[in-house]
């Protein structure tokens, strides 16, 4: 064997090695991928099961995924859909992978205001106070998974809280003298924002149903008094009703994306649509 085929058979070792050193790591949804890479660094391997295009509301996962995850050392949950029917599947087959509920500590508001006891929104790492829990939870699980590294995770946790803390102000600065100003969504992922920053989020589909004939009419009359002129839609789902609606008051619709990987970015982004489009 030659120098040149002997190094190189050494270089993939090496790498294999390397990944294989890493802490294997499986999240439900893209934006968790983005937290935990941030406190975990270089120390961690994170797959997603929920990857874009699909919804976390009907996701199944795929063969392959499984089979990866019996040998997953960590699994953070967020409590989506999905984990309700797969989360104890995906568990059972590896009982050396620790599970962390990463919503933990996060009290749930209901999808609807006028159900207290209804579906409760799962739609939590939308809100930058509350991703701050999610961070300590996730912190939590990467220390008793590896406790050698604990100082690498402590430095990182402290670096992300204080970007947190930062883009906390940023959106508050951005939403300055906009309280309680109203934005109209197909799907109300954006509970949480708006709670944060003070808005009214006015939503399309209800507890995962597209609204009646009745509801639209009710809608439509709700965008023109508000003087709203903007839906804002997500790829998962079907626009169809949001652009009638759009159509009825003269408007349009523009995607808001809440499953972004470059989570921060996005949430200045989204922001910056909705004070465009604040009334």
């Amino acid at each position: 064997m030659s120098i040149v085929a002997v190094v190189f058979v050494f270089s993939i070792a090496f790498a294999t090695g390397a990944q294989a050193g890493k802490i294997k790591t499986f999240v439900s949804i893209v934006p968790q991928k983005y937290f935990v890479e941030k406190i975990g660094g270089d120390l961690v391997d994170v797959s997603v099961m929920v990857l874009p295009g699909n919804s976390p509301a009907t996701f199944e996962p795929r063969p392959k995924q499984m089979v990866a995850l019996s040998r997953a050392r960590l699994y953070y949950a967020i409590g989506v859909p999905f984990e309700k029917v797969w989360l104890e599947k995906i568990c059972a087959p590896n009982i050396k992978m620790l599970l962390v509920h990463t919503e933990e500590g996060i009290e749930k508001k209901p999808m609807k205001a006028d159900k207290p006891h209804g579906i409760k929104d799962p739609h939590v790492w939308l809100s930058p106070p509350l991703v701050m829990v999610q961070a300590r939870n996730i912190l939590r699980g990467l220390l008793k998974v590896d406790p050698a590294n604990s100082s690498v995770y402590e430095a990182n946790y402290k670096k992300f809280i204080m970007e947190l803390v930062d883009l906390d102000a940023e959106l508050r600065g951005i939403f300055l003298g906009k309280e309680r100003a109203r934005f109209m969504v197909f799907h109300p992922a954006w509970g949480y924002f708006a709670r944060a920053y003070d808005l009214e989020m006015v939503p399309i589909e209800s507890e995962g149903k597209d609204p009646k004939p009745a509801d639209l009419q009710r809608l439509i009359g709700k965008a023109k008094e508000y003087g709203i002129d903007v839906v804002f839609v997500q790829p998962e789902f079907s626009s169809k009703s949001a652009g009638i609606i759009a159509r009825e008051i003269g408007g349009q619709t523009v995607f808001a994306n809440p499953l972004a990987l470059d989570w921060a970015r996005n949430l200045k982004e989204v922001a910056a649509g909705f004070k465009a489009a604040l009334r």
